[in-house]
């Protein structure tokens, strides 16, 4: 089965650290994100991917390679300019073929049952059919009304909170028939959530699937933090790798503690440092981050040779690349 991913955002509610990367390479438990929705693709018997990229696609050179060598396919296109997240898929036309597809949003972290998802759009001769999750305030999100049998009546954008008819919103992960690419302009700018998916609502072939799996949107420094902290709790559980428990840390390969520093809670990219009487406390460490002797940092997301130095403090903030920041 082949799988479309839409990695092609900017990422703007994630800057800084998006200025020098896609968001979909930004790591969760030290491991791109980008590598995990192919490990759970690979998991799902996927075995051909279609990336979509746009902002710096270059920087997926390597995690495609990678991926190659684990017997993943993955085929790169890059969107010259933004059409919209129905026109990217119409991008793609050519390399999906005839067979139904899975497609994903690339900054959504998930454990999902794939194929239960593909199970289930079979047995309702579904034409497209989305997941949907339980949030606690769905007024920040549109809804998803359905019938019992999970026809989708429509979609309701952002309702007040006790007007909402239901708290399940769209997870950014669906089963589509190869028809759906056929609705969709070429060349042109066209909305999924406010063309296509209306389109196929109307004709009565558009399903969805209530699961209860992990499921977190990275797009913001905040969510990006918790998924991390998820990880390490074993909320989400990163495939091979040991929850080592809530207020333990993830360490990659050459990332160094100083025995006198209290750090709890934390993931370490490769050759980050916590020189001695340092405290870090629910913090990533993006690789050659250095914490200085007797600093503070909590809450907080230091980008890729980061310099906090000695006796300084950092709070629920997210540091670009390459900064330094004194008392």
């Amino acid at each position: 089965m082949k799988a479309l991913i839409l990695a092609g955002g900017f990422g703007t509610r994630l800057r800084p650290l998006t200025l020098t990367r896609p968001k979909h390479l930004l790591p969760i438990a030290n491991i791109p994100h980008i590598e995990l929705v192919f490990d759970l693709l690979q998991r799902h018997e996927v075995d051909e991917v279609v990336l979509l990229t746009s902002y710096l696609a270059e920087a997926f050179d390597t995690t495609v390679v990678r991926a190659g060598r684990r017997g993943l396919k993955v085929e790169v296109t890059h969107e010259e300019a933004p059409l919209g997240t129905a026109g990217a898929l119409g991008n793609a036309r050519a390399l999906i073929g005839d067979d139904t597809f899975l497609a994903l949003n690339g900054d959504v972290l998930t454990d999902v049952d794939l194929g239960a998802v593909v199970d289930f759009h079979a047995a309702r001769g579904a034409e497209a059919t989305l997941v949907l999750t339980p949030v606690p305030d769905p007024s920040a999100f549109g809804v998803v009304p359905t019938e019992p049998d999970g026809r989708v009546l429509g979609f309701i954008e952002k309702p007040p909170r006790d007007e909402a008819p239901t708290n399940l919103i769209n997870a950014g992960v669906y089963v589509f028939e190869p028809s759906v690419l056929e609705r969709i302009p070429e060349g042109l700018v066209y909305s999924a959530e406010r063309e296509l998916f209306p389109e196929i609502v109307a004709d009565k072939t558009m399903y969805a699937l209530a699961c209860d799996a992990y499921w977190m949107d990275i797009g913001t420094p905040e969510k990006f933090l918790q998924a991390n902290m998820d990880a390490l709790a074993g909320r989400y559980r990163v495939a091979g790798l040991q929850a080592p428990g809530a207020d333990q840390n993830f360490l990659a390969e050459g990332a160094q503690v100083d025995a006198s520093a209290r750090v709890s809670s934390s993931c370490l990219g490769r050759g980050a440092r916590i020189e001695a009487d340092a405290t870090v406390e629910r913090t990533v460490l993006l690789p050659g981050a250095l914490v200085e002797r007797g600093a503070t940092v909590r809450d907080a997301t230091l980008g890729e040779n980061v310099i906090v130095a000695a006796e300084a403090e950092v709070r629920a903030v997210a540091v670009a690349d390459g900064q330094r920041i004194d008392i």
